[in-house]
């Protein structure tokens, strides 16, 4: 055998994703909606989260501390979240969508929808159980 491993899944989940992320992209920008994809991801989970902390968020996101930073800077100069100090803790910042925030976010969930219906085409829901159980496996084989 000429490479580490027939079953290179790894490679195929990998280049699936980079697929999906950029055609996302792709959609947004046709849309004329200034996201990234990981803004997006940052902002759609802090809408049903308000108040949720920088870390906390870095934690549902799977993002580490400097590129949540970074994200968040970018999405309050945009004035589209609120980051407030708490005021039980002043090392931690509170967030919020801004009413712009919640615009654009509407705006933006539409495409996202209608990126996911496409990408799941000729898929059923029994495919998406199937998948979902089979990533949470292999993401618990791998969670030491």
């Amino acid at each position: 055998m000429t490479h580490s491993d027939k079953k290179a899944y790894f490679f195929k989940v990998d280049s699936t994703v980079k697929r999906i992320r950029s055609f996302m992209q792709k959609n947004l920008q046709d849309a004329d909606i200034d996201l990234t994809v990981d803004q997006w991801v940052v902002l759609d989970h802090i809408k049903p989260n308000p108040g949720i902390s920088q870390n906390e968020l870095g934690n549902i996101t799977y993002k580490d501390a400097p590129t949540i930073t970074r994200i968040l800077d970018i999405l309050v100069k945009k004035n589209l979240i609120e980051r407030k100090m708490a005021s039980d803790d002043r090392r931690k910042f509170l967030l919020k969508l801004t009413e712009e925030g919640e615009e654009l976010h509407k705006k933006a969930f539409a495409i996202i929808v209608k990126s996911r219906k496409k990408s799941w085409n000729n898929l059923t829901e029994n495919d998406y159980h199937e998948l979902v159980r089979i990533m949470d496996t292999i993401y618990l084989n791998v969670a030491q």
